[in-house]
């Protein structure tokens, strides 16, 4: 009887092997790459089914489109230079220094953030760099899918007008020259890390960087028509529920894959963010029944995003407790400023934010970032913090300071993307129009597109027998009206 070889196992199982080094953590790695598929569901497909469902029936496939396209152009700048620039070696106090993701031996060595080993004043070492147990293949898709969504988040200010083909352009650009700073500076161990800025998993990093981009970039666009703007139905509410659902529930590898392992710290961050939440959806539709009589699904829909908006910069830094106010919080200040003050403030009106991406996000983040500062519990913060001894206000001692640095990390992530959006909305427009034609204003996606988003026509574009098969003998009335505007 033949001997069997000495090890039947194939080498991709065999632990100490080179596909299963010892500093492999299986379960932090599956975690990991459960998390990023999670955070990727949210995008595709979940915003390009709530943004193709909520807006009006012309702009379906446009804004489904727009969506899917900056996924798709984000995944391959981050791995040719983006992932480095924000994640990489030092090159200036906010930005890493650009280079490829995609080499073998760079892919398959241990995760780790080169910059990010925290020091005290007199040169110790306070907190060694962040080297989580699994490769930098999965730290890298991790990250990047945040950065997709982030340029999705911001597309939702500009749909119903932005040109496809600006579009196109200002996606390289925009992550280039903004987010990777937004990264870098606070995640990366650029200026903002070092200080002690919190930001669990991109409050500001991700949503007040796009909320305040996306109405910058509103603002250079310029409105929707005007017919758009007086009459926005969604035309599909069901599916926008359905891309919703997947927003909320992707949320759990949003938050609860930020501690780069699967840990307590972990587990707080997923329970937080769906009690955060739940209270947030409840408090705005309780709103919009003693103002408005009615409870809206939209609204509810914008209260979930609120309130999973607002914990995200402390998923796992703050108590159960606090979550719940911070629910309430992020259920009421963001529908203040959506239902009263955006429809008092005359500069803020004559910005077509087409679905509030600067109230359900810039606001929601900014309000969830100081929050955080004030409600940061010192064991959690141990748990996950590089600068020891953080804590909240409300903890006493050194917390105080910790709600001025949440401020001036604000103020960073504002005056940065204010900025840099606008000199790329300027530079594009000078090579591609920023805004579509009239007329693919007038028609929608058949003109952009040559497509659409159901067998149907109607609520304002053109009528062409050619495109929709010729119904004058089944329907004689639109033989008059096949040019009309209906």
């Amino acid at each position: 009887m033949a001997a069997l070889p000495p090890n039947p196992v194939p080498v991709a199982y065999q632990g100490g092997s080179a596909s299963v080094p010892d500093w492999l953590n299986k379960g932090d790695n599956s975690w990991q790459m459960i998390s990023a598929t999670l955070v990727g569901l949210q995008s595709m497909p979940g915003l390009v089914i709530l943004y193709g469902s909520i807006v009006k029936k012309k702009w379906a496939v446009n804004s489904a489109f727009m969506a899917l396209y900056a996924f798709a152009a984000v995944v391959l700048c981050w791995v040719v230079w983006a992932y480095k620039m924000s994640f990489g070696d030092k090159l200036l106090p906010f930005w890493g220094k650009a280079g490829p993701a995609l080499g073998q031996k760079f892919l398959i060595k241990q995760a780790a953030l080169p910059a990010t080993t925290h020091f005290y004043d007199n040169g110790e070492v306070e907190t060694a760099m962040i080297t989580p147990f699994y490769p930098m293949a999965s730290m890298v898709w991790f990250q990047c899918v945040f950065a997709a969504i982030t340029l999705i988040l911001l597309a939702g200010s500009v749909l119903g007008r932005m040109s496809f083909k600006a579009w196109m352009a200002f996606v390289p650009l925009w992550l280039t020259f903004s987010y990777t700073v937004g990264a870098f500076s606070l995640w990366g161990g650029g200026f903002l890390f070092h200080w002690g800025v919190m930001d669990y998993s991109g409050g500001y990093v991700i949503h007040l960087s796009s909320g305040i981009a996306g109405l910058t970039a509103a603002y250079w666009v310029g409105p929707r028509s005007t017919k758009d703007r007086e009459r926005f139905p969604p035309n599909n509410v069901l599916l926008m529920l359905a891309g919703a659902g997947l927003l909320w529930m992707g949320w759990a590898g949003f938050n609860g894959g930020d501690p780069y392992t699967a840990n307590i710290d972990s587990s707080m961050a997923v329970l937080n963010t769906n009690i955060c939440a739940a209270t947030s959806l409840l408090v705005w539709t309780w709103l919009d029944v003693i103002f408005f009589k009615k409870p809206s699904v939209i609204g509810a829909v914008q209260g979930m995003i609120t309130g999973l908006v607002c914990i995200t910069p402390g998923a796992g830094l703050v108590q159960g407790w606090a979550a719940i106010i911070m629910g309430i919080l992020s259920g009421s200040v963001p529908w203040f400023t959506m239902m009263i003050v955006h429809k008092r403030w005359t500069l803020i009106q004559k910005i077509d934010d087409t679905l509030g991406v600067f109230h359900t996000h810039a606001v929601a983040g900014l309000l969830g970032g100081v929050l955080t500062g004030l409600f940061a519990e010192p064991q959690l913060c141990a748990l996950f913090l590089p600068v020891t001894n953080s804590r909240g206000g409300v903890y006493g001692g050194s917390g105080g300071i910790q709600i001025l640095k949440q401020l001036v990390g604000a103020a960073f992530i504002i005056g940065w993307n204010v900025v840099v959006t606008s000199i790329i909305c300027v530079v594009i427009n000078l090579v591609i129009p920023l805004r579509m034609s009239d007329e693919e204003l007038l028609i929608g996606d058949d003109a952009v597109h040559g497509e659409e988003a159901y067998a149907l026509w109607g609520d304002g574009e053109k009528y062409d027998s050619t495109k929709h098969g010729d119904t004058t003998e089944e329907f004689p009335m639109e033989r008059k009206s096949s040019t009309q505007v209906l």
